[in-house]
């Protein structure tokens, strides 16, 4: 039988209630399963590049740690690949998943990435972006996970040049993008999620 395209309605957007975690990370919260909550380690081995460490906080309105924030990252290699079926330009690193998930600490809300920093990624036209890591939040009072990306300070040139951030009409608020270095191999990329320095979030 044929219906009416309007007949099944789109599911209505939700939170991630208080349960995300027990979900998604259920060793996080205690429970024990599956040898590990998937996306805790993004190495499975040697990896090639220099390994880096990426840890924040994801802040609400008010300036308050979002505790029970749960974080994704997406990202290429060192050599600017992903490990994707999809990759024609060559092999990327195969100790290297691309992929991590970390929750917020429970008393901090800092999350924690053990990483390497990519490489330089081309746009569909060829022109190069510069080295970044695709993000996702999602947290209680977000009905649709937040799309942002973390770029680094260190790269000014090559930010400078990225095509992405040249299309942001206020370019103040790129600094909300860059991760910024602490230490030797250790970057620091807060998010705000609304506020006098809320963070850029792309429509993806």
């Amino acid at each position: 039988m044929v219906q009416k395209t309007e007949y099944l309605k789109e599911s209505p957007s939700q939170t991630a209630g208080p349960y995300v975690h027990i979900g998604c990370m259920p060793n996080f919260t205690g429970i024990e399963m599956y040898g590990g909550d998937l996306g805790t380690s993004m190495k499975t081995g040697p990896v090639q590049g220099e390994e880096i460490t990426i840890k924040g906080t994801v802040f609400d309105g008010m300036g308050a740690p979002m505790r029970d924030a749960m974080i994704e990252i997406w990202q290429p290699d060192a050599a600017g690949l992903f490990p994707s079926a999809n990759e024609v330009r060559g092999k990327a690193d195969p100790n290297f998943t691309g992929w991590g998930r970390s929750p917020g600490d429970m008393k901090t809300g800092e999350y924690t990435f053990e990483t390497v920093k990519p490489g330089a990624v081309p746009m569909p036209d060829g022109r190069m972006q510069a080295p970044h890591i695709t993000v996702w939040i999602v947290a209680r009072g977000i009905n649709i996970g937040l799309q942002t990306r973390a770029y680094f300070e260190d790269e000014s040139a090559a930010n400078a040049a990225d095509p992405i951030l040249a299309r942001i009409e206020h370019q103040a608020r790129v600094s909300t993008l860059l991760a910024r270095k602490e230490g030797a191999g250790i970057y620091r990329f807060d998010i705000h999620i609304q506020g006098p320095i809320e963070t850029i979030f792309f429509d993806i």
